[in-house]
């Protein structure tokens, strides 16, 4: 018989699941049984519980059967049958009729005082219980609330976060008692622990001296979420708990206390109101909990509404934290400042000596995110010798943190291109290392990256590709390397060397590594060298006979071409080049919307028309590719001042995967512009946009009418695009439109479409249109500033019908908003140059402007680094050589600039900065140009 009972029970302890009729019936059978066997129902608990939890469920009325069935066990004393059964319970009660049957039992539980039942039955209830039937427990879930003993008490407000849905009203009474909970001190009362088997819960609950407060953490939270839609009753809740004498003790709960102070901060956006709270979470910095501590730096340096020297007070203690033994804590302590130093590497060098000390830490995660925190933070001097301790542990780290060093390596590469050597030797050491495919792909990503933006290391790079191409096991990673290789091998001093290596794919790689060679192949067919195009037909003739299709037809097209690039005209020999390297590529991101939408019409008897597809040359892709790979800017829209109207710099936390999005969103925004703008009859004799500004704030967001205007720029107009939103609830607005006078009198308006009616609380958007002037030599750059007033007519809304009466003729009025200046900035598009002193000595010198200026009117609290960043954003120039970023060593920095104007015409420009204590920042700028009008207008836009 024994053998039998195992043998049935064999399955439900292995992998499969165990028959749910089986359990169905044995489980009425022991429930129903007389007397019960507690074992043996507890085991048939567990086992059912084990279905509901994977998934399985019961039919309605099988399941009130056994929800029947188990309430007659409350008749056994039990504690760990007990237990079973709240499970059971509170997993049957969403599929059974008739649950309400079994509240007196469970209440019976929770008056009766055990320390076991109590807690256990009160979450139970609140599963149990629905709208209609929450009023009659409300009394005793007040009482739990404020139960001295924190078991209970936890257990009551973790309870009334699940019955908020069924009756939030109903809890909103309970906001005093949770109030009373936060300030209460729990304890456990020393009388019930003199039985041995509650021992256990006496030395979990008081092993430390801050686990007898872990009810304030389930109470604040519950606060929190009775009081969120109060913005003042939040602040009153945050005055009370924060402070010297704040009566929170559990760090738990204080964690969660920051957060809400953070949230409230970044929701308001009010730097008043950050400043406001920032003598909370300062006094959280010095707080004995290493978590809190964290968790105050973290919210402070994740804002940017707080100053520097608020910031450097987090760093402070983020920095004592680093010398902590706790090695959670050393961990935590310099990921933030990692993050941190992708944004703003100049705040976090003070750390650079504990940070050098966690490099030899026994916890390789936190080496590897010291070192590479020091990639960031360090200067050109210790670019060397941070490799070579790099190098040193590499082998001893995962694939994910290997990823991490390799970024901030690529990111170093970027920023000192003069120290190429030293990091190509490490990354063709590390591509030799085994490794997954993510971490390969990694360090292929960094190479490609020097080979684009530091020309110098081109030939290097390529040779350590094509060594690493001979024994690879990823195909995507060879196909990505074979068309690098056909781009710039043909550019290189010795394209011979690459012809060999991609032959070999031809040779001994599958037929996908095979076409890509054939097609690599064919791009230094283009080379001036009859030798070289005679040896590339004869091995393109050789892969007409592979067995695969796709590489006998790419290699007869190449032929084809090839051919006839030595027969026809000059003219003929253009397209060919273009067919087999283009010069020009479509904007990937909008020819994909325009597919998506070309095949959501459904509409294929029309073909896909390509002639709306902007084209980008290849110094427009590597600039905004080297823009999204170097910079650390938000998109944010910025409001201008009237000591410096030009927008300014907001920064926000990195994130990877967002600078690289951001200019393909920013190309699918021009395209938007583009279409709603040539959707406009008026705008049909504009021809094409050729550049829109980024969003100007004209109005702050707290104001009635909200404004944000966009400059567009066509060859012989400027259109200002202003959108309008009405926050008001009851007001109608009409003919509103934006009357806009430019100061000088240069450009001479020509329409504006307002908006005829603007109801509450929409948005609306006005276009005013100028042509754009051209003095007497014919030079179109003229920078201007305009003043805008808002103007419309108010009508009143009636409340009962929710339109305008017929008797209300409307109150004519003006709104002011803020000035808009056009500068040079608007009319530069930023530009990548590999060899910037190439460019600056093809720029005659006759066209250079010279001057100094003082640029204490930026008012930036960043310093030299600040001043950079809105240089850059300003001129709209692209920074070249890595001098985006200031080294604080040192209190001088030379910034080289580059971009091109709307009409073509070529800019650079080499601004050298200093700083004192008594003059602020001092530049010295020059700029050269094509035209030495261009150059004169630039130069005055840098102050």
């Amino acid at each position: 018989m024994s053998a039998l009972s195992y043998k049935k029970f064999e399955d439900s302890d292995s992998g499969a699941l165990p028959d749910k009729m089986t359990i169905f019936q044995d489980c009425l059978q022991a429930f129903n049984a007389t007397p019960v066997n507690a074992k043996k129902c507890r085991l048939l608990l567990s086992r059912l519980m084990r279905l509901l939890y994977s998934g399985e469920t019961f039919p309605s009325q099988e399941a009130t059967t056994l929800f029947f069935s188990i309430s007659k066990l409350f008749q056994h004393k039990s504690s760990s049958l007990r237990q079973m059964i709240y499970l059971a319970i509170k997993e049957l009660a969403t599929i059974s009729d008739d649950v309400l049957m079994v509240t007196s039992s469970i209440m019976k539980d929770i008056q009766n005082g055990d320390l076991i039942f109590k807690p256990n039955s009160i979450r139970t209830l609140s599963r149990v219980l629905d709208g209609s039937t929450v009023h009659a427990t409300e009394r005793i879930f007040k009482n739990c609330i404020v139960d001295r003993n924190p078991n209970v008490s936890s257990a009551a407000l973790i309870s009334s976060y699940h019955l908020i849905p069924v009756a939030k009203d109903v809890v909103k009474r309970w906001t005093n008692e949770t109030q009373e909970a936060v300030f209460a001190q729990k304890y456990f009362p020393s009388n019930q622990f003199n039985n041995s088997s509650n021992s256990s819960y006496q030395d979990l609950y008081t092993s430390t001296p801050s686990s007898t407060f872990f009810t304030q953490y389930h109470a604040l939270g519950l606060l929190y979420i009775l009081r969120s839609h109060d913005k003042m009753a939040l602040m009153k809740m945050i005055q009370s708990l924060s402070g010297v004498n704040s009566p929170l003790k559990n760090s738990m709960a204080i964690v969660q206390l920051i957060k809400y102070i953070t949230k409230i901060v970044h929701d308001s956006n009010d730097p008043h109101l950050a400043n406001t709270l920032f003598p909370k979470l300062s006094n959280f910095l010095k707080h004995r909990s290493d978590m809190v501590g964290l968790e105050a730096s973290k919210a402070i340096l994740s804002s940017s509404l707080f100053t520097n020297e608020q910031h450097a007070t987090a760093i402070s203690t983020l920095q004592d934290l680093l010398s902590i033994p706790r090695t959670v804590t050393r961990f935590a302590a310099v990921r933030i400042l990692n993050r941190v130093a992708m944004k703003n590497p100049e705040k976090v060098v003070v750390c650079n000596v504990e940070l050098e000390n966690l490099i030899s830490d026994s916890n390789r995660s936190i080496a590897t995110y010291a070192i590479t925190t020091l990639l960031k933070t360090g200067s050109a001097e210790t670019v060397d010798r941070l490799i070579k301790t790099i190098s040193s542990f590499m082998n001893d780290i995962s694939d994910e943190f290997k990823i991490v060093v390799i970024d901030a390596i690529k990111n170093l590469s970027l920023k000192f291109p003069d120290k190429y050597k030293s990091m190509l030797v490490f990354l063709s050491d590390v591509l030799r290392d085994d490794g997954g495919f993510p971490f390969k792909s990694a360090v292929v990503e960094a190479l490609f990256d020097m080979i684009h933006f530091i020309p110098e290391s081109r030939d290097s790079a390529l040779e350590n590709l094509c060594e690493f191409i001979e024994d690879c096991e990823f195909t995507e990673l060879a196909v990505r390397i074979l068309h690098l290789l056909g781009q710039e091998g043909p550019k290189t001093k010795n394209p011979t060397l690459y012809i060999r290596h991609i032959y070999n794919r031809v040779v001994l790689e599958n037929s996908i590594v095979r076409s890509a060679a054939v097609s690599a192949l064919a791009k230094f067919g283009l080379i001036d060298d009859p030798t070289i195009r005679t040896s590339i037909e004869i091995l393109l003739n050789r892969c007409l006979c592979d067995v695969d299709d796709e590489v006998r037809d790419r290699a007869t097209l190449a032929l084809k071409l090839l051919k006839s690039k030595k027969n026809t005209s000059d003219s003929s020999n253009i397209i060919v080049s273009e067919f087999i390297r283009p010069s020009k590529l479509y904007s990937f991101p909008i020819l994909e919307q325009k597919l998506a939408l070309y095949i959501s019409k459904g509409a294929f008897e029309l073909p896909f028309d390509t002639s709306s597809i902007p084209q980008l040359s290849e110094d427009e892709i590597k600039a905004a590719e080297y823009q999204s790979k170097t910079s650390v800017t938000s998109t944010e829209p910025t409001r201008p001042t009237k000591s410096n109207r030009d927008s300014t710099i907001n920064h926000s936390p990195a994130n990877g995967s967002n600078e690289k999005n951001k200019f393909s969103e920013k190309d699918l925004l021009q395209q938007k512009y583009s279409q709603e703008i040539a959707s406009i009859e008026e705008f049909s004799s504009h021809g094409p946009l050729l550049h829109s500004s980024s969003i100007i704030e004209l109005t702050e967001k707290e104001t009635e009418f909200v404004v944000l205007c966009v400059k567009h720029l066509f060859k012989d107009y400027l259109v200002l695009q202003f959108n309008v939103e009405n926050t008001l609830p009851s007001i109608i607005l009409k003919m509103v439109s934006v009357v806009s006078i430019p100061s000088n009198d240069y450009y001479e308006e020509d329409f504006i479409l307002p908006i005829e009616t603007l109801a509450p609380e929409a948005k609306g958007t006005i276009y005013v249109s100028f042509k754009r002037p051209v003095d007497e030599e014919g030079f179109d750059i003229i920078a201007e500033s305009f003043s805008n007033t808002l103007s419309f007519t108010t009508h009143e809304v009636d409340p009962s019908t929710g339109e305008v009466s017929e008797e209300d003729e409307g109150f004519q009025d003006e709104y002011q908003i803020e000035d808009l200046d056009l500068i040079a900035g608007d009319f530069i598009i930023p530009s990548f140059v590999g060899n910037f002193s190439n460019i600056w000595d093809e720029l005659s010198k006759e066209n250079e402007n010279v001057a100094t200026f003082s640029l204490n009117s930026y008012n930036s609290t960043d310093g030299i680094q600040g001043v950079i960043d809105k240089l850059i954003e300003n001129l709209s120039m692209m920074a070249i050589e890595g001098t985006r970023t200031f080294e604080n060593s040192s209190n001088s920095h030379l910034l080289k600039l580059y971009g091109k104007c709307i009409n073509g015409e070529r800019i650079a420009g080499v601004i050298k900065l200093a700083s004192n204590s008594k003059d602020g920042v001092i530049a010295k700028a020059i700029i050269r140009a094509d035209s030495f009008k261009l150059s004169e207008v630039v130069l005055n836009s840098v102050a």
